[in-house]
């Protein structure tokens, strides 16, 4: 993908998102925090796309989005074309499932009721309560 960006091939990120915090911090599969960082060094606007049921106002930040561990079975499970293990016996494995991108990378979040921009404090609130702008 970065590759793509640096050359201009890419005029926008869309992401989908399991769950999208009150300050806008966004969780979805691994790799989207370095998908969002990398369009942002290229300029590229990034926007998640979510229905407004995935975003949880009662969570400030990413920080509280809990995320999931898969077994370590899934990476150190895997074999070459020859049968030999693809990593050491015994190795200590992280494999979290998904990744926080921190709301600063994010240009809007769209929903089925439009787009919320920073700050998201305020518009994902307009988004999911209906609240009219102050």
């Amino acid at each position: 993908a970065g590759h793509f960006m640096r050359t201009g091939q890419v005029d926008l990120v869309l992401v989908g998102a399991d769950r999208v915090a009150a300050n806008g911090d966004v969780a979805n599969k691994i790799g989207t925090y370095k998908l969002a960082v990398v369009a942002q060094e290229n300029g590229i606007p990034f926007y998640p796309c979510v229905p407004t049921s995935t975003i949880d106002l009662s969570l400030a930040t990413g920080d509280e989005i809990p995320i999931e561990e898969r077994g370590a079975e899934e990476v150190v499970g895997l074999r070459m074309a020859d049968g030999r293990p693809i990593a050491p016996e015994g190795i200590p494995v992280a494999n979290p499932a998904f990744d926080v991108t921190p709301y600063r990378y994010v240009t809007g979040i769209v929903t089925e009721n439009g787009i919320a921009y920073p700050p998201f404090d305020l518009s994902l609130r307009r988004m999911v309560l209906g609240e009219q702008e102050a």
